[in-house]
């Protein structure tokens, strides 16, 4: 791989928080127009991962973005009030006041209109009344504005009916082959992984596996990721 592509690489990461270590000895390589997923149990350090990756928390080894990398994030939950007088557009205009950059924002990720039309029927909502689909519809395009290289997204459709689950990781893809982005998500749905993921990061306390999912994800790896859960996490649609 040309190393103009690498857009990440991180090398024997461990996090711990005082005494309790939360992993240890995760390594891995990002490259550009790949979908990486990170599974694993809950209190595995998914989440702890990702917020190192922001520079949020401090951690042990090496995580290395390639220079001027653009990122955005969608994080797992943004708890506002419904009658939290904050609109769409204020949500947007802390970022941009371009109408046009807005619009072809929420046209990317399924919200079509004109300016006019998004005018009306969404950028005059008031955030905290949205769907749970439409709510993660514009975290997305918030995440798009500043075209960024690689898009970090925590459980993308937590609290959203199966039924949309698909509509938002097909818009995912179709996002990251339009902008030949990388995309890491957390997942715990591992027919998800397999559909979409070019790579899949394997967590519990330590690396378990990493590589492609079809390659890695085997009954061992299962096993020692969540033990007779296994076939709980991976349903079927």
């Amino acid at each position: 791989m040309n190393n103009e592509q690498r857009l990440l690489t991180a090398e024997n990461v461990a996090i711990s928080f005082g005494d309790l270590e939360v992993f240890q000895g995760v390594s891995f390589e990002l490259n550009r127009g790949e979908a990486l997923a990170i599974v694993g149990p809950n209190g595995s350090g998914k989440t702890v991962l990702f917020r190192a990756m922001l520079g949020f928390i401090p951690f042990q080894g090496k995580i290395t973005w390639a220079s001027n990398v653009r990122i955005g994030y969608v994080p797992q939950k943004l708890m506002i009030d419904s009658q939290f007088p904050l609109s769409v557009r204020d949500f947007f205009n802390f970022k941009t006041d371009s109408t046009a950059v807005i619009t072809e924002a929420l046209n990317d990720v399924g919200i079509t209109g004109d300016h006019q039309h998004l005018e009306r029927h969404v950028l005059n909502k008031s955030i905290g009344s949205l769907s749970g689909g439409q709510f993660q519809r514009i975290m997305i395009a918030w995440a798009i504005i500043d075209h960024p290289d690689v898009l970090l997204f925590d459980e993308p459709t937590s609290g959203i009916d199966i039924g949309g689950e698909e509509t938002i990781y097909n818009l995912l893809h179709r996002l990251q082959t339009k902008n030949h982005l990388a995309i890491i998500l957390i997942s715990h749905d591992l027919n998800i992984v397999y559909k979409y993921a070019n790579k899949v990061i394997c967590l519990n306390k330590e690396m378990i596996c990493y590589g492609e999912p079809h390659s890695v994800l085997d009954p061992t790896s299962l096993s020692k990721l969540y033990g007779g859960e296994a076939k709980f996490y991976h349903h079927e649609h």
